[in-house]
């Protein structure tokens, strides 16, 4: 399949007001898409668009009621004229805990947000890329294949997304049209940060090997699903050396649950969860 030439095309990028969101709109519009910047909240989303400029179009939804996403698709056709390019990235996490202590909303939160919102905006979006040959982007994450413990909703969902994204890819080639699937670690974003100022996270993170624990920037990650989008890319994965274990996780991932599970480290950090859920 020919690569995407994404300028004068029109992308919809949901959890757009920040982070990994903002970055990709910002790496689209830089190569000559025009942008809807879609979030929650309105006075965000308006400046995250401004710092942009032209071609940059904002839209408050909420991605988990899918008639907003309904209205904020169709107001994006009225608007531009077209849609080519979603980009399903709005995501939470719920709080790091085992899952006897974590808050039934909050987990079910997640999976609301991180996999129902994706599917909304997957699926009201879908008619308009098939028309344009476009591409549908899913974002998914290393939680994806490593082991979800302390934040099974995100690593469930995440996992979800990633079947999501590789089933459209096949349901998608016979239209001309495509789509994939973005895998992070860590990047630096205000969720990774507020996350790893737990002390439950503080315990555990020294548990990754150090090359899987480097982060790197949101502007990093915006230019690597923006280059991925133009190719037509099937996965894009950052840092890429998380690429071995996704590659690997059928004969990585048993011997390293096992491990995880009689880990010291990781069992005092799930008891003190537990305890902490208790208070």
């Amino acid at each position: 399949m020919a690569e995407l030439d994404v300028n004068g095309r029109v992308a919809f990028v949901t959890g757009a007001a920040r982070g990994i969101g903002l970055e990709t709109a910002r790496a689209l519009h830089a190569r000559g898409a025009t942008v809807a910047l879609v979030d929650l909240d309105k006075k965000q989303t308006e400046a995250a668009a401004a710092s942009i400029g032209a071609r940059a179009f904002s839209i408050a939804a909420d991605v988990t009621d899918e008639a907003a996403v309904k209205l904020a698709v169709e107001a994006t056709v009225t608007e531009f004229g077209r849609l080519d390019i979603v980009v399903a990235n709005a995501g939470i996490a719920q709080p790091i805990r085992p899952l006897i202590s974590v808050d039934p909303k909050a987990f079910d939160r997640v999976l609301d947000v991180n996999l129902h919102g994706v599917v909304y905006t997957v699926r009201q979006a879908l008619p308009h890329v098939i028309e344009q040959r476009g591409h549908v982007l899913v974002i998914a994450s290393v939680y994806a294949f490593v082991n979800g413990a302390l934040q099974s909703s995100y690593a469930m969902s995440k996992a979800a997304v990633e079947q999501f994204g590789r089933a459209l890819r096949v349901e998608l080639a016979h239209h001309g049209a495509s789509a994939g699937v973005g895998y992070f670690g860590f990047v630096d974003t205000a969720m990774v940060r507020g996350a790893f100022e737990d002390p439950i996270a503080a315990q555990v993170e020294g548990v990754a090997p150090r090359p899987l624990r480097k982060r790197i920037s949101a502007t990093e990650a915006g230019e690597a699903l923006a280059a991925g989008i133009e190719r037509r890319a099937a996965r894009t994965i950052r840092p890429r050396r998380w690429a071995l274990h996704s590659w690997l996780r059928g004969l990585i991932n048993p011997a390293l649950d096992e491990a995880l599970s009689r880990k010291g480290t990781v069992s005092a950090a799930v008891a003190e969860g537990e305890q902490l859920g208790r208070q």
